[in-house]
Protein backbone atom coordinates (compact mmCIF):
# COMPACT_ATOMS: atom_id res chain seq x y z
CA UNK A 1 0.00 0.00 0.00
CA UNK A 2 1.54 3.40 -1.20
CA UNK A 3 0.55 7.05 1.17
CA UNK A 4 2.23 9.69 -0.31
CA UNK A 5 2.02 11.87 3.19
CA UNK A 6 4.62 14.54 2.24
CA UNK A 7 7.61 15.46 -0.04
CA UNK A 8 11.08 14.48 1.39
CA UNK A 9 11.65 18.16 1.24
CA UNK A 10 9.09 18.71 3.43
CA UNK A 11 10.29 16.19 6.03
CA UNK A 12 13.71 18.16 5.80
CA UNK A 13 12.13 21.25 6.62
CA UNK A 14 10.02 20.09 9.33
CA UNK A 15 13.59 17.88 11.28
CA UNK A 16 14.76 21.81 10.28
CA UNK A 17 12.55 23.18 12.25
CA UNK A 18 12.69 21.27 15.27
CA UNK A 19 16.30 21.75 16.20
CA UNK A 20 15.41 25.96 16.15
CA UNK A 21 15.49 26.64 12.54
CA UNK A 22 12.66 29.25 11.24
CA UNK A 23 10.73 26.70 9.10
CA UNK A 24 9.57 29.79 6.80
CA UNK A 25 12.39 31.37 5.45
CA UNK A 26 13.25 30.59 1.67
CA UNK A 27 17.15 29.76 2.96
CA UNK A 28 15.62 27.27 5.14
CA UNK A 29 13.13 25.30 2.61
CA UNK A 30 15.84 25.95 0.07
CA UNK A 31 18.71 23.65 2.10
CA UNK A 32 15.94 21.73 2.78
CA UNK A 33 15.61 21.04 -0.64
CA UNK A 34 18.97 20.80 -1.34
CA UNK A 35 19.55 17.95 0.79
CA UNK A 36 16.67 16.27 -0.32
CA UNK A 37 17.89 16.50 -3.84
CA UNK A 38 21.31 15.32 -2.66
CA UNK A 39 19.42 11.66 -1.31
CA UNK A 40 17.45 11.26 -4.43
CA UNK A 41 20.63 12.12 -6.45
CA UNK A 42 22.79 9.37 -4.53
CA UNK A 43 19.62 6.58 -4.99
CA UNK A 44 20.14 7.05 -8.48
CA UNK A 45 23.52 7.27 -9.00
CA UNK A 46 24.20 4.50 -7.36
CA UNK A 47 22.09 2.42 -9.29
CA UNK A 48 23.66 3.63 -12.31
CA UNK A 49 26.76 2.98 -11.55
CA UNK A 50 25.91 -0.41 -10.54
CA UNK A 51 24.21 -0.80 -13.82
CA UNK A 52 26.70 0.31 -15.95
CA UNK A 53 30.00 -1.22 -15.86
CA UNK A 54 28.65 -4.74 -14.45
CA UNK A 55 25.15 -5.24 -14.50
CA UNK A 56 24.91 -4.35 -18.28
CA UNK A 57 27.37 -7.13 -19.04
CA UNK A 58 26.50 -9.51 -16.65
CA UNK A 59 22.65 -9.20 -17.97
CA UNK A 60 24.08 -9.20 -21.50
CA UNK A 61 26.53 -12.48 -20.94
CA UNK A 62 23.41 -14.38 -19.54
CA UNK A 63 21.55 -13.74 -22.74
CA UNK A 64 24.37 -14.40 -25.05
CA UNK A 65 26.25 -17.60 -23.05
CA UNK A 66 29.19 -16.02 -21.59
CA UNK A 67 30.66 -15.20 -18.14
CA UNK A 68 31.15 -11.93 -18.04
CA UNK A 69 33.29 -9.75 -15.73
CA UNK A 70 34.27 -12.27 -12.59
CA UNK A 71 37.82 -11.51 -11.61
CA UNK A 72 37.65 -8.46 -9.21
CA UNK A 73 35.63 -8.70 -5.86
CA UNK A 74 32.67 -11.47 -5.59
CA UNK A 75 31.16 -12.11 -9.05
CA UNK A 76 33.12 -9.25 -10.87
CA UNK A 77 31.60 -6.32 -8.35
CA UNK A 78 34.84 -4.71 -7.83
CA UNK A 79 34.62 -4.02 -11.72
CA UNK A 80 32.70 -0.52 -11.12
CA UNK A 81 35.35 0.80 -9.19
CA UNK A 82 37.99 -0.55 -11.43
CA UNK A 83 36.56 0.48 -14.58
CA UNK A 84 35.75 3.94 -13.24
CA UNK A 85 39.44 4.56 -11.90
CA UNK A 86 40.88 3.06 -15.42
CA UNK A 87 38.14 5.87 -17.71
CA UNK A 88 38.59 8.83 -15.36
CA UNK A 89 42.45 8.51 -15.48
CA UNK A 90 42.55 7.92 -19.64
CA UNK A 91 43.87 11.33 -21.52
CA UNK A 92 41.09 13.57 -22.28
CA UNK A 93 41.71 14.36 -25.92
CA UNK A 94 40.01 16.68 -27.61
CA UNK A 95 39.26 17.15 -31.30
CA UNK A 96 41.08 20.07 -33.44
CA UNK A 97 38.74 22.97 -35.06
CA UNK A 98 36.11 21.83 -32.09
CA UNK A 99 33.40 23.62 -31.08
CA UNK A 100 34.71 24.11 -27.67
CA UNK A 101 31.90 25.34 -25.67
CA UNK A 102 29.73 23.31 -26.87
CA UNK A 103 31.75 20.06 -26.97
CA UNK A 104 32.52 20.48 -23.14
CA UNK A 105 28.58 21.48 -22.44
CA UNK A 106 27.11 18.33 -24.33
CA UNK A 107 27.86 15.95 -21.63
CA UNK A 108 26.65 17.88 -18.44
CA UNK A 109 23.43 18.67 -19.68
CA UNK A 110 23.02 14.63 -21.26
CA UNK A 111 23.49 13.69 -17.57
CA UNK A 112 21.97 16.51 -16.02
CA UNK A 113 18.57 16.39 -17.70
CA UNK A 114 17.92 12.62 -16.42
CA UNK A 115 19.09 13.07 -13.38
CA UNK A 116 16.67 16.62 -12.35
CA UNK A 117 13.88 14.43 -13.90
CA UNK A 118 13.76 12.26 -10.86
CA UNK A 119 12.87 15.46 -8.60
CA UNK A 120 9.14 15.36 -9.52
CA UNK A 121 9.69 11.35 -9.17
CA UNK A 122 7.44 9.41 -5.86
CA UNK A 123 9.91 6.74 -5.04
CA UNK A 124 8.05 5.52 -2.06
CA UNK A 125 8.37 6.20 2.02
CA UNK A 126 8.05 10.04 1.53
CA UNK A 127 10.52 10.49 -1.25
CA UNK A 128 9.99 12.55 -3.67
CA UNK A 129 12.09 16.41 -3.78
CA UNK A 130 8.85 18.57 -4.93
CA UNK A 131 5.25 17.21 -6.25
CA UNK A 132 3.55 20.08 -8.40
CA UNK A 133 0.64 20.03 -10.49
CA UNK A 134 2.27 19.33 -13.33
CA UNK A 135 4.65 16.86 -12.51
CA UNK A 136 4.21 14.53 -15.61
CA UNK A 137 4.61 17.56 -18.08
CA UNK A 138 7.97 18.53 -16.09
CA UNK A 139 9.05 15.39 -16.33
CA UNK A 140 8.82 14.71 -20.33
CA UNK A 141 10.02 18.69 -20.50
CA UNK A 142 13.66 18.01 -18.84
CA UNK A 143 14.15 14.53 -20.25
CA UNK A 144 13.90 15.95 -23.86
CA UNK A 145 16.73 18.01 -23.47
CA UNK A 146 18.65 15.62 -23.57
CA UNK A 147 18.48 15.81 -27.64
CA UNK A 148 20.05 19.08 -27.42
CA UNK A 149 22.82 17.81 -25.65
CA UNK A 150 23.29 14.83 -28.52
CA UNK A 151 23.02 17.48 -31.27
CA UNK A 152 25.91 19.66 -29.57
CA UNK A 153 27.97 16.58 -28.86
CA UNK A 154 27.79 15.50 -33.12
CA UNK A 155 28.05 19.06 -34.16
CA UNK A 156 30.83 20.22 -31.87
CA UNK A 157 33.19 17.19 -32.42
CA UNK A 158 34.18 17.80 -35.59
CA UNK A 159 33.78 14.93 -36.92
CA UNK A 160 31.18 13.03 -39.93
CA UNK A 161 30.19 10.20 -37.88
CA UNK A 162 29.40 12.11 -34.48
CA UNK A 163 27.56 14.55 -36.32
CA UNK A 164 25.30 12.06 -38.49
CA UNK A 165 24.62 10.44 -34.70
CA UNK A 166 23.12 13.83 -33.87
CA UNK A 167 21.00 13.98 -36.77
CA UNK A 168 20.02 10.54 -36.22
CA UNK A 169 19.42 11.14 -32.19
CA UNK A 170 16.84 14.68 -32.79
CA UNK A 171 15.23 12.91 -35.89
CA UNK A 172 14.29 9.67 -33.35
CA UNK A 173 13.46 11.57 -30.28
CA UNK A 174 10.69 13.58 -32.51
CA UNK A 175 9.32 10.64 -33.83
CA UNK A 176 9.38 8.60 -30.65
CA UNK A 177 8.42 11.74 -27.98
CA UNK A 178 4.95 12.53 -29.46
CA UNK A 179 4.18 8.85 -29.11
CA UNK A 180 5.60 8.86 -25.43
CA UNK A 181 3.74 12.00 -24.32
CA UNK A 182 0.18 11.16 -26.17
CA UNK A 183 0.15 7.71 -24.30
CA UNK A 184 1.07 9.72 -20.87
CA UNK A 185 -1.42 11.66 -21.37
CA UNK A 186 -4.29 8.73 -21.74
CA UNK A 187 -3.12 7.73 -18.49
CA UNK A 188 -3.56 11.48 -17.41
CA UNK A 189 -7.12 11.13 -18.76
CA UNK A 190 -7.85 8.29 -16.00
CA UNK A 191 -6.00 9.42 -13.33
CA UNK A 192 -7.27 13.19 -13.62
CA UNK A 193 -4.49 15.11 -12.58
CA UNK A 194 -0.78 15.70 -14.14
CA UNK A 195 0.49 15.46 -10.47
CA UNK A 196 2.90 12.30 -10.18
CA UNK A 197 1.74 11.27 -6.90
CA UNK A 198 -2.12 11.54 -8.09
CA UNK A 199 -1.39 9.27 -10.78
CA UNK A 200 -0.06 6.95 -8.10
CA UNK A 201 -2.45 7.31 -5.73
CA UNK A 202 -5.04 6.54 -8.83
CA UNK A 203 -3.33 2.85 -8.91
CA UNK A 204 -4.72 2.19 -5.22
CA UNK A 205 -6.80 -0.95 -4.62
CA UNK A 206 -7.87 -4.14 -6.81
CA UNK A 207 -8.76 -3.69 -10.25
CA UNK A 208 -9.88 -7.37 -10.54
CA UNK A 209 -10.04 -10.36 -7.93
CA UNK A 210 -9.21 -14.26 -9.50
CA UNK A 211 -10.09 -16.35 -6.32
CA UNK A 212 -7.11 -15.83 -4.10
CA UNK A 213 -4.92 -13.83 -7.07
CA UNK A 214 -6.18 -9.94 -6.52
CA UNK A 215 -4.84 -8.19 -10.13
CA UNK A 216 -3.65 -4.30 -8.76
CA UNK A 217 -5.08 -1.26 -10.11
CA UNK A 218 -2.58 -0.35 -12.60
CA UNK A 219 -3.05 1.26 -15.24
CA UNK A 220 -0.84 -1.93 -16.96
CA UNK A 221 -3.97 -3.83 -16.62
CA UNK A 222 -6.43 -1.47 -17.03
CA UNK A 223 -5.10 -0.56 -20.42
CA UNK A 224 -2.43 -3.12 -21.77
CA UNK A 225 -2.31 -1.67 -25.14
CA UNK A 226 -0.78 2.46 -23.68
CA UNK A 227 1.61 -0.18 -21.73
CA UNK A 228 3.13 -1.74 -24.47
CA UNK A 229 3.43 1.32 -26.61
CA UNK A 230 4.53 3.16 -24.23
CA UNK A 231 7.53 0.98 -23.52
CA UNK A 232 8.64 0.40 -27.09
CA UNK A 233 8.79 4.25 -27.41
CA UNK A 234 10.60 4.25 -24.42
CA UNK A 235 13.29 1.68 -26.44
CA UNK A 236 13.65 4.39 -28.92
CA UNK A 237 13.95 7.08 -26.22
CA UNK A 238 16.80 5.53 -24.26
CA UNK A 239 18.53 4.69 -27.64
CA UNK A 240 18.17 1.02 -26.93
CA UNK A 241 17.48 -2.20 -30.01
CA UNK A 242 15.85 -1.89 -32.15
CA UNK A 243 16.20 1.86 -31.82
CA UNK A 244 20.13 2.26 -31.38
CA UNK A 245 20.73 4.47 -34.35
CA UNK A 246 22.17 7.38 -33.16
CA UNK A 247 25.12 4.89 -31.87
CA UNK A 248 24.77 2.54 -34.10
CA UNK A 249 28.17 1.14 -34.05
CA UNK A 250 28.32 -0.64 -37.11
CA UNK A 251 27.54 1.84 -39.11
CA UNK A 252 29.03 5.16 -37.21
CA UNK A 253 31.78 4.04 -35.09
CA UNK A 254 30.30 5.49 -31.82
CA UNK A 255 27.77 8.26 -33.50
CA UNK A 256 27.68 10.98 -31.45
CA UNK A 257 29.61 10.15 -28.68
CA UNK A 258 32.94 9.26 -31.51
CA UNK A 259 35.34 11.69 -30.06
CA UNK A 260 34.50 11.83 -26.75
CA UNK A 261 37.35 10.05 -23.99
CA UNK A 262 38.14 9.89 -20.31
CA UNK A 263 35.62 11.99 -18.00
CA UNK A 264 33.42 13.24 -20.83
CA UNK A 265 32.72 9.49 -21.95
CA UNK A 266 32.29 8.38 -18.35
CA UNK A 267 29.43 11.18 -18.11
CA UNK A 268 28.18 10.27 -21.66
CA UNK A 269 28.19 6.61 -20.74
CA UNK A 270 26.53 7.63 -17.14
CA UNK A 271 24.10 9.69 -18.57
CA UNK A 272 22.56 7.01 -20.80
CA UNK A 273 22.01 4.78 -17.55
CA UNK A 274 20.39 7.65 -15.86
CA UNK A 275 17.97 8.21 -18.66
CA UNK A 276 17.22 4.16 -18.83
CA UNK A 277 16.45 4.54 -15.03
CA UNK A 278 14.35 7.66 -15.75
CA UNK A 279 11.99 5.86 -18.42
CA UNK A 280 11.95 2.96 -16.16
CA UNK A 281 10.85 5.33 -12.99
CA UNK A 282 7.98 7.26 -15.27
CA UNK A 283 7.05 3.77 -16.57
CA UNK A 284 6.49 2.45 -12.80
CA UNK A 285 4.46 5.74 -11.82
CA UNK A 286 1.87 5.41 -14.76
CA UNK A 287 1.77 1.99 -15.33
CA UNK A 288 3.14 0.17 -12.53
CA UNK A 289 1.06 1.82 -9.43
CA UNK A 290 4.69 3.75 -8.61
CA UNK A 291 6.43 2.45 -5.24
CA UNK A 292 2.74 0.41 -4.67
CA UNK A 293 3.56 -3.24 -3.41
CA UNK A 294 2.84 -5.69 -0.20
CA UNK A 295 5.21 -6.55 2.73
CA UNK A 296 7.98 -4.89 1.72
CA UNK A 297 8.67 -0.85 1.76
CA UNK A 298 7.63 1.78 -1.12
CA UNK A 299 11.48 2.63 -2.14
CA UNK A 300 12.39 -1.43 -2.40
CA UNK A 301 9.53 -2.15 -4.97
CA UNK A 302 9.85 1.19 -6.95
CA UNK A 303 13.28 0.14 -7.29
CA UNK A 304 12.08 -3.54 -8.08
CA UNK A 305 9.80 -2.08 -11.10
CA UNK A 306 12.50 -0.03 -12.75
CA UNK A 307 15.33 -2.79 -12.64
CA UNK A 308 12.10 -4.90 -14.57
CA UNK A 309 12.75 -2.03 -17.40
CA UNK A 310 15.76 -2.18 -17.45
CA UNK A 311 16.18 -5.69 -17.10
CA UNK A 312 13.76 -5.25 -20.55
CA UNK A 313 16.34 -2.76 -22.36
CA UNK A 314 18.82 -5.08 -22.09
CA UNK A 315 17.25 -8.32 -23.48
CA UNK A 316 15.92 -5.96 -26.25
CA UNK A 317 19.44 -5.20 -26.89
CA UNK A 318 20.89 -8.74 -26.89
CA UNK A 319 17.90 -10.38 -28.81
CA UNK A 320 15.97 -7.44 -31.34
CA UNK A 321 18.05 -6.51 -34.56
CA UNK A 322 18.46 -3.07 -35.17
CA UNK A 323 15.96 -1.58 -37.67
CA UNK A 324 17.23 0.87 -40.34
CA UNK A 325 17.02 4.80 -39.85
CA UNK A 326 14.40 5.03 -42.91
CA UNK A 327 12.21 2.18 -41.03
CA UNK A 328 13.00 3.69 -37.40
CA UNK A 329 11.28 7.05 -39.02
CA UNK A 330 8.41 5.67 -40.62
CA UNK A 331 7.93 2.79 -37.11
CA UNK A 332 7.46 6.56 -35.52
CA UNK A 333 5.66 8.45 -37.59
CA UNK A 334 3.20 6.46 -39.41
CA UNK A 335 3.24 3.41 -36.91
CA UNK A 336 3.44 4.27 -33.00
CA UNK A 337 2.05 8.18 -33.23
CA UNK A 338 -1.27 6.72 -35.29
CA UNK A 339 -1.74 3.69 -32.63
CA UNK A 340 -1.11 6.39 -29.73
CA UNK A 341 -3.76 8.97 -31.17
CA UNK A 342 -5.62 6.03 -31.82
CA UNK A 343 -5.44 5.10 -27.73
CA UNK A 344 -5.70 8.60 -26.53
CA UNK A 345 -9.08 8.77 -28.52
CA UNK A 346 -10.55 5.71 -27.20
CA UNK A 347 -9.58 6.37 -24.05
CA UNK A 348 -11.07 9.77 -24.30
CA UNK A 349 -14.45 8.31 -25.03
CA UNK A 350 -13.99 5.73 -22.32
CA UNK A 351 -13.51 8.09 -19.27
CA UNK A 352 -16.30 10.49 -20.72
CA UNK A 353 -18.53 7.14 -20.97
CA UNK A 354 -17.63 6.66 -17.23
CA UNK A 355 -17.79 9.65 -15.88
Amino acid sequence: MYLQATTLTDTIVDLLGSVGLDAANPLVVFLAGLLAAAVVAVIVLLNAALAGPWAKRKITAAFTDRIAVNRVGPMGIGTIVVDSVRLLSKELIIPEKADRPAYDLAPLILASSALIGFAVIPMGNGIQVADPEIGLAYVFAVSSIASLGLLMAGYASNNKYSFLGGLRAVAQNLAYEIPLVLTGASVVLFAGSLRLSEIVAAQQGVFLQLGPVAIPNWFAFINPFAFALFMIANLAEVGRNPFDIPEAPTELVAGYQTEYSSVYFVLFYLGEFIHIFLGGAIIATLFLGGPAGPFLPGIVWFLIKIWGVFLFTQWARSAVPRVRIDQLIEIGWKVLLVLALVNLLVTAAVVGVMA
